[in-house]
């Protein structure tokens, strides 16, 4: 007799298969696709979109929502590029201090937004898309609208020097993921955003500060917006109002596709490294074999329509928080 494999468990690796199913498919079409240079490029593109999405998936885990990593990305980058330039242009000197700077300023936006959400008691979609808008203002101020350009050499080297066919950017975005992961399965705080999400006023009854983790929630998105912003800054060599853009349909997408549900506790890191390289894979794809950029919009949309259902009980359906 054949072993009962549960809806779950099937659910669980549908994104998995996709992508494998999407390699297949345009290898098919294109024997190039499946080359250690292509290959390269998907992680080129998919490196910035993948801290971003794992900053994102911290909040989704509980349920809620952020919308706000477009500005977030866009004042991290100038902030980066700002104290990078005028502090002798490199990361190997004063320069370094560009890193840390990058970060604070990810994780002090995370707060603001963490905060306006718990203390005003906004709901979190509206509090960071608001959050979002007020971070591409501050960062257009900040510039007057002009884009940095980074000529650090030992910074672009993220970029330009690789290991094994793949750029320093694709290891260090991993190592940020084992980070991530340890976070959230191996911290109390980490196990507490899937208590969260799996029932807040049965958390809130256990004894959790659900605010308080929240607002902490957002702060390692905001910080992991940063790193993003800080990768996507090595990939293009400039830092601009509009280096977030696009990120918040990107990450959003990922997250959802790779199997994080939207109501919050399941899913996870892992699966959004998955959802991050279904999307790239899409795109990269798209282009090998010849298709218009609206295919690709299409099978995008497609997906996230059939991830949600795949993902959500609409029996016990609520709002995202």
């Amino acid at each position: 007799m054949a072993p009962h494999i549960s809806g779950e468990t099937i659910r669980r690796w549908i994104p998995l298969l996709v992508l494998l199913g999407l390699v297949l498919f345009f290898t098919t079409l294109n024997p190039h696709f499946l080359s250690v240079r292509n290959f390269a490029r998907i992680a080129i593109s998919a490196t910035p979109a993948l801290m971003v999405a794992v900053g994102v998936t911290f909040v989704i885990l509980m349920g809620s929502i952020d919308l706000s990593m477009e500005g977030t990305i866009a004042v991290a980058a100038v902030v980066f590029a700002l104290i990078l330039n005028r502090l002798g242009g490199s990361v190997m000197g004063m320069g370094c201090l560009a890193i840390p700077g990058a970060l604070a300023a990810g994780a002090a936006l995370g707060a603001i937004n963490g905060l306006i959400h718990v203390k005003l008691k906004i709901p979190s979609f509206m509090a960071s898309l608001s959050l979002g808008f007020v971070g591409v203002g501050l960062a257009l101020l900040i510039t007057g609208g002009d884009r940095i350009l980074i000529a650090d050499p030992v910074f672009r080297s993220l970029l330009t020097v690789r290991l094994g066919g793949f750029p320093l950017m694709t290891y260090v975005a991993l190592f940020c993921l084992v980070v991530a992961w340890f976070i959230q399965a191996n911290t109390t705080t980490g196990r507490n955003f899937y208590a969260i999400g799996g029932g807040e006023e049965l958390a809130r009854g256990s004894g959790l500060n659900v605010g308080r983790l929240r607002i902490i929630a957002f702060v390692i998105a905001g910080i992991f917006y940063a790193l993003g912003a800080i990768l996507a800054v090595a990939r293009l060599g400039i830092a601009e109002t509009e280096t977030g853009r696009n990120f918040m349909f990107i990450s959003i997408t990922s997250v959802v596709v790779g199997g994080t549900a939207l109501a919050g506790g399941s899913g996870g890191v892992w699966n959004t490294l998955i959802g991050v390289l279904i999307v790239n894979v899409i795109g990269n794809g798209m282009v090998v074999i010849g298709l218009p950029d609206y295919f690709q919009d299409g099978m995008l949309g497609l997906l996230v329509i059939s991830a949600v259902y795949l993902s959500m009980d609409r029996r016990a359906f609520s709002f995202v928080k």
